[in-house]
């Protein structure tokens, strides 16, 4: 992946005997990620209601930030001016920023898309933006991630063939065209791998970017409508495709079930909302699968949320952080929110664990059932309560 005095190194040391689940390390200028991993969100350079060093503890090693959002507030000069998003974050860690591809899709006003690049309004003000593949790769410069993604052009799921293709084939062009404008050395260049829900198009889409030999690949434009059915197969299609040695990230993917199907095929890499949102929800998960706080079960259980998670949430009962919710307290989407993070993270180190003893099979399988899930059907009730 990368040559002597690189500052960055991907070293693959186990795969799993029975599965394509894979134990890696990714040495990065601000530290060495454990991979399999998990991200947590802080979109606006801040995991919401979790401070850096109650992220630390949590367990988590590397964060993902917003481009699209940092660029509209409060700038990218302004982030570099307060010395990039490590230190205007409080975050010493690995940083990874998305390219913006996704939230102009889904977020902004009055697209416009063409080769050259995107027109649109700012969902924030109005006011008229435009994001090219070269003036995405500048943004990510200025912010000083560690990592950083090609702008990709993302649609809507379901679609027509012709209009995924369409969008894939400029995704690839304009991941060359980021390869080109991108000018620091100690950052790290991921392309995106498109293709919508067809297996031909997505292992095209991969052939095509393998061979610029980027540095590493992420999985793109999935958990977005489809069935969990749908993306295994996808990653079914892609991760072959993929170099060994480089990192592979699959975008967006965050429920616990569908984190173990895609370790079990070989991504290295995940974030997701559903932690920080879930918790703010009154929403917490366990081994035992989703407790609802806010249920009336809960109102004089003494138990905690995990008799052996480390968390503060889980230094309380459950009958406790039930009444945080009902009396609009904010400590309770505070400590819901550092525990699934806290979960995920123990998810991953499970993991990683399992694949170096060669057990990941029955991980995932003890995994499932505890949470209700069919390994054979991979279906989960939607009214499991721990």
């Amino acid at each position: 992946m990368s040559g002597p005095g690189s500052a960055f190194q991907f070293a693959l040391h186990h795969v799993d005997a029975a599965t394509a689940a894979r134990r890696g390390t990714l040495t990065t200028p601000h530290g060495v990620v454990e991979t399999p991993a998990f991200m947590p969100v802080g979109t606006q350079g801040t995991v919401k209601g979790v401070d850096a060093g109650r992220l630390r503890e949590c367990g988590a090693q590397m964060i993902l930030a917003n481009t699209y959002h940092l660029a509209l507030r409060p700038g990218e000069e302004t982030v570099a001016a307060l010395g990039d998003l490590h230190e205007f974050t409080g975050w010493s860690g690995p940083i990874l920023t998305d390219s913006g591809g996704f939230q102009v899709f889904s977020l902004a006003d009055r697209i416009r898309v063409s080769e050259e690049g995107v027109e649109f309004r700012s969902h924030i003000d109005g006011s008229p933006v435009h994001i090219s593949p070269e003036r995405s790769v500048a943004i990510q410069e200025q912010l000083g991630a560690d990592l950083i993604m090609a702008f990709d052009h993302v649609v809507a799921l379901p679609n027509s063939l012709d209009v995924v293709a369409d969008a894939t084939w400029r995704s690839v062009r304009w991941a060359r065209r980021c390869q080109q404008a991108a000018r620091r050395r100690d950052q790290m260049l991921l392309a995106i791998v498109q293709g919508g829900l067809d297996p031909d198009l997505r292992r095209q889409c991969a052939r095509e970017l393998v061979a610029m030999e980027f540095q590493g690949y992420a999985v793109g434009g999935l958990s977005v409508g489809e069935t969990p059915a749908e993306m295994y197969a996808a990653l079914d299609a892609v991760t072959p495709e993929l170099p060994a040695d480089r990192p592979r990230y699959l975008m967006g993917v965050g429920r616990p079930q569908d984190i173990l199907e895609a370790i079990a095929r070989g991504i290295d890499l995940f974030d997701c909302v559903m932690p920080t949102r879930n918790g703010r929800n009154a929403l917490a998960f366990t081994d035992a699968g989703p407790i609802r706080l806010r249920n009336a079960v809960h109102e004089r259980d003494r138990r905690p949320l995990e008799q052996h998670c480390p968390c503060p949430a889980c230094r309380h009962s459950r009958g406790y952080l039930r009444h945080l919710f009902q009396a609009d307290e904010m400590l309770g989407p505070v400590l819901a929110s550092i525990h699934n993070i806290t979960y995920y993270q123990r998810l991953v180190a499970g993991a990683r664990q399992a694949i170096a003893a060669d057990r990941f099979g029955q991980y995932r399988a003890e995994k499932l059932r505890g949470w209700g899930v069919d390994p054979a059907a991979g279906v989960i009730a939607d009214d499991a309560e721990g």
